[in-house]
């Protein structure tokens, strides 16, 4: 049984890797496979392999068929940006920010005549708007407006919504497949000035109920731990709310290895369930009369998994809480029937029940690294003996976190590029404290009135942090590298299963050549006086990464998206670590707004900086901390293994001159190998654009632009488009930007030159390899990593890097 249900999570898996949806007609192929097992019977090896068959094939078709629902609950794109009218409900725990508060709603009807909207949406309600320094909008929400949202309510909302999208980029977080696995179809914002009321305090449904219980048990936590540091940390653990834990205090989790514990995990869960099965078996047991009417182990099975349930439930039913919850209640069933369950098939009938509930699981982390984690367990302690006698519980702990450790490396390296080294001393220390002390602290300060135990808690915790920190901070804390190949990843877990075997087993450390691989199969280096070159899609902003040989520059770091939240922890730093840069030699901030700088705080603590160049017009200080800082000015020069690099803009005086625009002060770079070159003109606009015709007309020639300004119709005047006179242009923009960056007519200026025109909101990151000879190798990322949920960009069609 647990090979068929292998391939059925197998055939759900390989669904998830297509472009586009099968048809439906495809259940057709299914009972005739049946009837052809049924036929051969007989032959036990025959029937085997025809059953692996129907079952990989049904695992296709049942996530098939489950997507296709999903997809056909779509917001219409005529409905894109328009107000709309509807009822629902509030239907989860709202995450309340600095301006705004966000929240996932159940739509119940749609006021607005002739609306297609879908059924679950999730939407973000700002307040007023005021400028900000950079002359752009930052919606601040004032507290006499803000608005009290609680889970279960109902409330009829004029919403502005927009299809599901978000960034693109070669070993980046798909926003868009975590969207779709939460069966999200829209996201938007409320329109507070437009008659949005409540209609009902509450809405009696078991989902809601579940919800607004959640939201009660946080309120109590962070009503008795008002501004204590790591009060988000206990409602993680208490009600799975992950989101209320600061982004400092995620990145020491991560570093040392526990980040797995800092929400409602398996382990946990157990730990409760196995808590209530204890006392009610214990006090059971003591009547008489209650024991004849039913057995104290089945009245104690019936409590443990109904705990399990509660507390799966607060977690907000995530994966692994789910394969926990669902491995009890086969135990359970085993207890309370009285069958041994073999551990393997409690384990795959977990799997099983998840895939039929959630067949986008395989599309989580958490999936691969919770079933991993288990399957290790089992794999190197069920049915092992060992000679020497029962070793001490130490030592078996010990050699299983050695193993969980180890096998789940190549997954690891795989998804984050990073293994934490420290992380068995730091679980040694957090897994005892915190499942068995802190979380049940936690809980029942929770339920009862007495805020003392929720202090203790946080104190320990506090004892904690401080000691994961401090292993956080070690040299060699984490290991991180550059994205392993895939075959390497599997070669890597084979090696892991050869050296876990049994001691005794011969040839065991030959395992060990199965890693190297993993660390030692490293994409080729350029070679000299060849670049690539990557416009990451950051939404709307900058971020260019240039690569030589032995270098690496980048130029501008995109948006912030919140107080926790920049383009350089969310997508910059991640490719550099992919693409094995581990250290930057040049970091160029073109100029002072918040969409080119607001990822450079985190790209300098996560590597090492060499130079920084800006036109910021104040380096002391800098909005972000940063040595070596320089201004940038025309005529700095320098070349990187046959590569040259030039600033063009702005000029050493126009420091001086008030008058100048930051836009129009703007680092500009000329990037050249032998036979290509590269402009990056940052937000310059038309004064400087003549400027630039007028001191370095023959240089601005190039035959690749990142179009100036977002292609806004400030820029790109017809003389410049003219001397550069592109042969390829690429628009750094955000999906359905306020600024509707780019203008038609410029667009329309730049194809009358013959410009080939790529988009980061239709095509995402846009990777460009300048060889050896004139041709340019273009890799859009969304043309490469096609999946049927993605969003298109209605009107548009990539061109066609082969004809270039």
């Amino acid at each position: 049984m647990p090979v068929y249900i292998i391939l059925f999570a197998a055939g759900i898996a390989l669904l998830q890797q297509q472009a586009a949806l099968p048809p439906l007609a495809w259940w057709a192929v299914l009972p005739p496979m049946l009837l052809l097992a049924w036929l051969v019977r007989s032959r036990p090896w025959l029937r085997a392999g025809v059953i692996a068959v129907c079952c990989f094939t049904a695992g296709f078709l049942w996530a098939t068929t489950r997507a296709q629902l999903r997809i056909n609950d779509a917001l219409a794109p005529e409905w894109e940006g328009r107000d709309v009218q509807i009822v629902g409900v509030v239907a989860s725990l709202p995450q309340r920010y600095e301006r705004s508060v966000r929240f996932e709603f159940d739509v119940e009807r749609v006021v607005t005549p002739d609306a297609v909207i879908p059924a679950h949406i999730v939407l973000s309600w700002w307040g007023a708007t005021t400028k900000d320094g950079a002359g752009g909008v930052q919606p601040e929400i004032k507290p006499e407006i803000k608005p009290e949202i609680k889970p279960g309510e109902r409330w009829q909302l004029t919403v502005r919504l927009r299809r599901p999208r978000g960034s693109a980029n070669p070993h980046g977080f798909d926003y868009e497949a975590w969207l779709f696995e939460r069966d999200i179809r829209a996201t938007g914002t409320v329109r507070p000035k437009s008659g949005s009321r409540r209609l009902d305090g509450m809405v009696h449904k078991p989902a809601y109920w579940v919800e607004a219980t959640r939201e009660r048990l946080r309120a109590r936590i962070l009503q008795a731990l008002p501004d204590k540091p790591y009060a988000g940390v206990l409602a993680a653990l208490a009600i799975g709310d992950q989101r209320a834990i600061p982004a400092d205090q995620w990145q020491t989790f991560t570093r040392t290895g526990v980040n797995h514990l800092m929400s409602i995990s398996g382990l946990h869960i157990t730990m409760v369930s196995g808590l209530i099965f204890s006392l009610a078996y214990a006090l059971w047991r003591r009547s008489a009369r209650l024991a004849l009417w039913l057995p104290a182990r089945k009245a104690a099975v019936v409590a443990g998994l109904a705990a399990a349930l509660i507390y799966t439930l607060l977690a907000g039913f995530e994966v692994p809480a789910q394969r926990t919850l669902y491995m009890l209640t086969v135990m359970a069933a085993a207890l309370w029937l009285n069958r041994l369950t073999a551990a393997s098939a409690v384990l795959s009938l977990a799997l099983l029940v998840v895939l039929l509930i959630d067949p986008w699981a395989v599309l989580a982390a958490g999936f691969w690294l919770s079933f991993g984690a288990v399957a290790v367990i089992l794999y190197v302690s069920v049915g092992r003996v060992d000679r020497q006698g029962t070793p001490h519980w130490f030592v078996t702990w010990a050699q299983v976190q050695w193993a969980v450790t180890l096998a789940l490396m190549p997954a690891l390296l795989a998804m984050f590029q990073q293994v934490s080294i420290v992380s068995p001393l730091a679980n040694a220390l957090a897994i005892p404290l915190i499942s068995l002390v802190v979380v049940p602290l936690t809980l029942v300060g929770m339920v009862l009135p007495f805020d003392w135990l929720l202090h203790l808690a946080h104190l320990l915790m506090t004892w904690c942090f401080i000691a994961l920190e401090w292993m956080s901070n070690l040299p060699a804390a984490v290991w991180q590298q550059h994205a392993p190949p895939g075959w390497s990843v599997w070669v890597a877990v084979a090696g892991a299963m050869i050296l876990l075997l049994p001691r005794g087993f011969p040839l065991r450390w030959a395992g060990l050549a199965g890693f190297l691989p993993l660390f030692f199969a490293v994409p080729p280096p350029l070679p000299d006086g060849e670049m690539q070159l990557t416009v990451l899609d950051v939404g709307h902003g900058l971020a260019v990464v240039a690569r030589t040989r032995n270098h690496a520059l980048l130029f501008d770091t995109g948006p912030t998206f919140g107080p926790q939240a920049d383009s350089g922890n969310r997508m910059i730093v991640p490719y550099l670590r992919a693409a094995g840069v581990q250290s930057l030699d040049m970091m160029i901030v073109s100029h002072d707004d918040a969409d080119h700088y607001g990822g450079a705080s985190s790209v300098l603590q996560a590597m090492p900086v060499t130079q920084l160049l800006s036109s910021l017009p104040d380096l002391d200080p800098l909005p972000f901390e940063a040595a070596n800082a320089a201004r940038c000015y025309a005529g700095q020069s320098w070349v990187w293994d046959g590569v040259r690099f030039d600033v063009l803009h702005p000029t050493r005086d126009s420091y001086a001159d008030a008058s100048i625009k930051d836009n129009n002060r703007g680092c500009v770079l000329r990037i050249a190998t032998r036979h290509s070159v590269a402009l990056l003109p940052a937000d310059i606009e038309a004064r400087a654009e003549q400027q630039l015709l007028e001191s370095s007309r023959e240089a601005l020639r190039a035959q690749v632009l990142v179009a100036p300004h977002h292609g806004s119709l400030t820029s790109s005047i017809p003389a410049f488009v003219a001397a550069v006179d592109p042969r390829i242009v690429i628009y750094p923009v955000g999906y359905r930007n306020r600024f509707r960056h780019p203008h038609g007519d410029v667009e329309e200026r730049y194809l009358r030159q013959g410009s080939h025109v790529y988009r980061t909101d239709r095509d995402g990151a846009v990777t460009l390899h300048f060889g050896a000879a004139d041709a340019i190798k273009v890799i859009p990322h969304r043309a490469t990593y096609r999946r049927y949920w993605q969003t298109p960009l209605a009107g548009d069609v990539t061109p066609d890097p082969d004809k270039l």
